[in-house]
């Protein structure tokens, strides 16, 4: 999967550059100051990376925690945010990231230990709150956990943490790391979801629906509190039988006791972004869509967006009771 891989020099010696190394003896090894004198560059293609990306090790010297934007959270007054990848295994054509990184390839920021105090700090300012802290912001928090063994080692911290809570978001498979310990109570496993006719068209390269669910089965049968998150919503014309069909095949396989929070969110995105994902896939269908100009987002227009919230969030609260719902405003 990986065949090239870029070192800090200040962190060729570090521990999880080591192991990472290891597993890929075969992989060419380039030397570099800064990660940002690879990943920054203006004449690259995304497009065209995104077929052999490299793996990038680097350390993070600042903002390792930040507040979550307004509206983004699962119930909690303090909402935050940290990435310690950049980028993501998955080619999702909605997807932000390639309208704000000029580099397909993934960035691995080693240093976890400057993450972590930065949120044992928060909780230490609130000790009486519960904080929120969401991974899989800027990449997908298990799709690369074979390489980074993050969630293995952040669940070992956050079970030390009495005030925090951790969301895990992903369209991944690789969960064996949750399945090989014991459940957190102050952890919830999110799976990203999408009808499967709307994920074959603009979710490339990550597991199919069906895949997804099996995976959030045998989280949850572990034990593991899981989450659902439909966001983006994808219009089509015919996006309520397509919606409909998506709730019931999966609330058919959900334990309610092991849900923790349900959310729902329209496509939207950055009007920068928007511009320069087009560009670099012109002939996508979504890009041809109802869109509008609000405020520098694009999104849906009011009576599409309207609609498709109002319709998603009846059917919803069918299924599972208001104080679990958190739609996106």
């Amino acid at each position: 999967m990986i065949d090239t891989i870029y070192i800090e020099d200040a962190i060729a010696q570090h521990p999880r550059v080591v192991d990472i190394l290891a597993r890929f003896p075969k992989a060419r090894r380039i030397s570099c100051e800064r990660y940002t004198q690879v990943f920054n560059p203006k004449a690259q293609n995304f497009r065209l990376q995104k077929q052999n990306p490299a793996l990038i090790l680097a350390e993070k010297h600042q903002h390792f925690v930040l507040p979550a934007p307004v509206g983004y959270g699962i119930g909690s007054t303090q909402n935050y945010y940290f990435s310690h990848v950049l980028n993501c295994l998955y080619d999702c054509r909605y997807c932000f990231l390639q309208g704000m990184y000029q580099s397909a390839h993934y960035v691995l920021f080693v240093n976890y230990e400057d993450f972590q105090a930065d949120i044992k700090q928060l909780c230490q300012q609130s000790p009486t709150e519960t904080l929120h802290f969401f991974s899989g912001y800027d990449g997908d928090s298990l799709a690369l956990e074979p390489i980074t063994g993050f969630a293995a080692d952040f669940l070992d911290f956050f079970a030390e943490l009495p005030n925090a809570f951790l969301e895990l978001r992903t369209k991944s498979t690789q969960v064996r790391s949750l399945l090989n310990r014991q459940p957190l109570p102050n952890c919830v496993v999110a799976f990203s979801l999408s009808p499967d006719a709307i994920a074959r068209k603009v979710e490339d390269k990550a597991p199919s629906l069906q895949r997804r669910l099996d995976a959030l089965v045998k989280v949850q049968a572990h034990g593991w509190q899981v989450g659902l998150r439909f966001d983006p919503l994808i219009y089509q014309s015919d996006y309520r039988e397509q919606y409909q069909q998506l709730f019931t095949q999966v609330f058919e396989k959900i334990a309610l006791p092991q849900l923790h929070s349900v959310s729902l969110g329209t496509f939207r995105l950055p009007e920068a972004f928007f511009k320069k994902i087009h560009k670099l896939y012109p002939e996508e269908k979504l890009f041809a869509g109802d869109f509008v100009s609000q405020q520098g987002m694009m999104s849906y227009r009011d009576s599409i967006e309207q609609d498709m919230m109002s319709y998603c969030s009846e059917q919803l609260l069918t299924h599972i009771p208001a104080r679990k719902f958190f739609p996106c405003r």
